[in-house]
């Protein structure tokens, strides 16, 4: 087993006193997305960003840097190959932005820095190929696909990017794949092999020791029947006179390996006539041994086909060679049928046969998608060492296993997740506990501090709604309860199971005090939205097969079993996907359009809700009380248009609220439990856009911040009339670069200062300090440590997080990149910048 790596804190920190705690983002589903480097690092698309992973490190950690640079979606990641002795690591990525970035790793730290940007107006790149031309020179031919149906070929030398040839694809086709190595002993003599969109694999060739750089094509090989997604290049053994394998991965179900061999004489096998696929075929079809013949810089080379690989049911995405220390040379494939396998050629008789197959067996796949049972696994990486192998599913989340020696057997590992689109929504428990996110990719997730054996790392811990609706909002009712809304004109109410509060409990020290009279665990009916509460069972229970006519029929792959969360680290993802669902309790009707934000109230007594609106009627706010879950009528009225957030203050003697209009309304608490809250003030004019987020400042007298597309931050504190009644006037503004999209206070004074974070479209994240009536404020030199690429969505500081003098606060921030990040905001840090 390999030596597993400690975790060292990164020595390239930006500001004093900022950090990053935790960063969750899920991966890009595409095939060519990540690599990793010799160094450990495994690098891949996040959104828009380049995320940073070291799988072995020990205890295991989240991602570890997300990198910026590109506008859309990155599809292609490629570190360039390295040797020992290199003293700067080089990764290229490519992106719907029709861009190409080069990262070199900076001199300090596990970071990178842009080193050069190439943008090319002709299409969004799907695949990048490398090959260094010599271990004792810094060069490297870099291939790239594009969606314009054009190959180009780049070099990269004295850390500059130049297009050397761009080839048109004939007959016209999207390359997917892509692979480039030197066939010859050499290394003069390349060859790529490209395919995508068609069932051809093109195989083209180019003499390196020219002075200009031109690759012809040479060969179209056929025997796929669909897509190819993935290929790979090998040398068959280290014998510098050794062949070239090839394998293709197809939607046809099958990987094809082919042999490229040196000389007019054709390998030994395929010239005695044998069959290359050893018996293996297409049923009615035999696989043809045709060969197929380039030339090159004066050399010949065959091409011809050595193996069929049958045992995958569904496409292949990707497939991956890998040569071990002592000779070996194994194939890792990954399929839309959830496993993944490991195959190795037969010592003896030359067949290639699947060692290992790891994910899920038919039988476990179950009949929905909506807790991620189906989808397949879109990438498949070995580490640099062979001795682990990572995947990539279909929920953006990432699988590991470790190969033991000891038993020759494949353990999984704890390994990283994270929303995969726009995080809308966070809320922290009353007392910090743990925090829950919510998003535009349908899923709520519960995210806590790993404690447990010293860790003190932060991990997914539970997935307690997969919806079939966008969600938007979401809010702690207590320490075992929350309620969401969403694209649907309800919200929902859960509660927390038994089996996630045992191991909550054991592993994050989170307890809760009714935890025998909470149901078992929960599932999704086959044909629903709304999670069941079921009793969890023993392990040699017998799962009975599932019925698609019964609207209450039980997927078998969302039976929980005992042993499913009586576990000693945080939870697999297919146990998150699975297992870690809440029962669904109550929904709550009364609004006619998508749900737009709520708010509990911090006695748990009461919800608020607005929906989306465009008239008065629908842009009320509607209470529910929760102790029966009934509406509390009428309700209460002040918007014309969607209210964009509602906020209770401290004590709940408050509800504001703020909204399109660009108004804002602060309603009065009353002792009538039947109608507890009515209008005190609405300000028509609050900003002169609309406003989208507000925050309640921990303040003796009422204060509060608004935040608005007019780029400004405007600070109301309240004063007392002659009359006794509470008006709330501006006493304080700050305008920034762009709209401001998130607000929200400390909520504990820092001695005599306010503490705001506020985010705006612009992904700028930073501070501000006010003094305790809120009419002086100052914004703090901001840090590049908090930057996001695109807007910051929601900001929420976490309730009790400074646990001693001197030490830090926890800021949880929610992007529109799909990335949710906590920061450890040092209070001497604040302190000094306050004063």
């Amino acid at each position: 087993m390999p030596l597993m790596q400690p975790y060292q804190e990164p020595d390239d920190m930006s500001t004093p006193g900022v950090s990053s705690e935790y960063l969750a983002t899920g991966a890009n589903r595409q095939t060519a997305v990540a690599d990793w480097s010799r160094s450990g690092v495994l690098a891949f698309g996040a959104d828009v960003n380049v995320a940073l992973w070291r799988p072995n490190l020990h205890p295991p950690r989240g991602v570890e840097k997300l990198l910026s640079g590109h506008k859309e979606t990155v599809k292609a990641v490629k570190f360039l190959p390295e040797v020992d002795g290199d003293s700067s690591t080089f990764l290229i990525t490519g992106s719907d932005d029709k861009a190409l970035i080069i990262w070199k790793s900076s001199a300090k730290g596990h970071g990178f820095d842009i080193l050069q940007t190439v943008t090319d107006p002709s299409g969004a790149i799907n695949c990048i190929a490398a090959h260094r031309l010599s271990p004792n020179q810094q060069k490297w031919i870099i291939a790239t696909g594009a969606a314009d149906a054009t190959i180009r070929i780049w070099t990269f030398e004295a850390e500059q990017l130049q297009l050397r040839q761009t080839i048109k694809t004939v007959p016209k086709y999207f390359p997917l794949a892509l692979s480039l190595t030197s066939v010859d002993d050499d290394d003069n003599i390349l060859v790529l092999a490209s395919a995508g969109t068609r069932d051809t694999i093109q195989i083209l060739t180019a003499d390196a020791s020219k002075e200009e750089l031109h690759f012809d094509l040479q060969a179209n090989l056929t025997g796929h029947e669909g897509w190819i997604r993935s290929l790979s290049f090998s040398k068959e053994s280290k014998n510098p006179n050794g062949d070239l394998l090839l394998a293709s991965a197809s939607q046809d179900k099958y990987v094809r390996i082919w042999r490229i061999h040196q000389g007019r004489e054709l390998p030994a096998l395929i010239a005695s006539g044998a069959d290359p696929s050893s018996g293996a075929f297409l049923p009615g079809k035999s696989p043809s041994n045709k060969a197929y013949w380039l030339k090159s810089g004066g050399k010949d080379f065959s091409v011809t086909f050595e193996a069929l690989l049958l045992g995958h049911e569904d496409w292949i995405y990707s497939a991956r060679w890998h040569t071990h220390h002592d000779g070996r040379l194994q194939l890792l494939t990954t399929s839309a049928d959830n496993s993944l396998a490991i195959w190795e050629a037969d010592s003896s008789s030359g067949i290639w046969i699947s060692l290992v197959r790891l994910g899920e067996i038919s039988r476990e796949k179950g009949a929905t998608t909506a807790t991620g049972s189906t989808g397949g696994f879109w990438t498949g990486l070995w580490s640099p060492d062979g001795q682990s192998v990572a995947c990539l599913g279909r929920t953006g989340s990432w699988r590991r296993w470790q190969h033991e020696t000891t038993d020759d057997s494949w353990r999984p590992c704890v390994a990283i997740s994270g929303h995969t689109r726009a995080v809308t929504g966070i809320s922290w428990t009353k007392d910090g506990g743990y925090l829950l996110s919510t998003g535009s990719d349908q899923t709520t997730r519960l995210h806590a501090q790993w404690t447990d054996a010293g860790a003190n790392t932060w991990h997914e811990m539970s997935r307690p709604q997969i919806h079939g609706y966008d969600l938007n909002c979401v809010d702690s009712l207590g320490e075992s309860q929350f309620v969401s809304g969403a694209d649907e004109k309800l919200m929902r109410v859960f509660n927390k199971p038994k089996a996630v509060a045992m191991m909550l409990k054991r592993l994050a020290a989170l307890g809760d005090a009714d935890i025998e009279h909470m149901p078992d665990a929960a599932n999704m009916p086959v044909l629903g939205l709304s999670n069941k509460a079921i009793d969890a069972v023993d392990d040699d229970h017998e799962i009975q097969p599932v019925d698609d006519r019964d609207r209450n029929a039980m997927d078998p792959a969302s039976i929980v079993k005992k042993s499913h969360l009586d576990i000693e680290h945080p939870p697999f993802e297919e146990t998150l996907s699975r297992h870690t669902l809440w029962p669904e309790t109550e929904k709550l009707y009364g609004h006619g359009y998508e749900i737009s934000c709520l708010a509990a109230s911090h006695d748990g007594k009461l919800v608020a809700s607005a929906c989306k609106a465009s008239s008065t009627n629908h842009a009320v706010i509607r209470l529910f009380e929760t102790q029966r879950w009934t509406e509390l009528r009428p309700p209460l009225t002040a918007h014309s248009l969607t209210a964009t957030r509602l906020r209770f203050s401290s004590d709940d003697k408050f509800l504001l609220s703020v909204g399109r209009d660009r108004q804002w309304a602060v309603f009065a608490r009353r002792a009538d439990e039947a109608e507890p809250y009515e209008l005190l003030q609405c300000n028509p004019k609050g900003h002169s856009r609309m406003i989208l987020d507000a925050s309640w400042a921990p303040s003796d007298v009422p204060l509060f911040a608004t935040a608005g597309r007019d780029k400004q931050v405007r600070v109301w504190a309240s004063s007392t009339a002659g009359d006794g009644k509470v008006q709330f006037a501006q006493v304080c503004a700050l305008t920034c670069a762009s709209p401001v999209t998130a607000v929200d206070f400390l909520p504990q004074r820092m001695g005599g200062l306010l503490v705001l974070a506020m985010g705006t479209e612009a992904g700028r994240l930073s501070i501000c300090m006010m003094n305790k009536d809120g009419a002086a404020m100052t914004e703090l030199q901001p840090t590049p440590e908090l930057d996001f690429p695109s807007a910051v969505l929601q900001l929420a500081w976490r309730p009790g997080s400074r646990k001693e003098k001197g030490s830090s606060y926890t800021l949880a921030a929610a992007g529109e990149d799909s990335s949710l990040r906590l920061f450890a905001i040092d209070e001497m840090y604040l302190r000094s910048a306050g004063s």
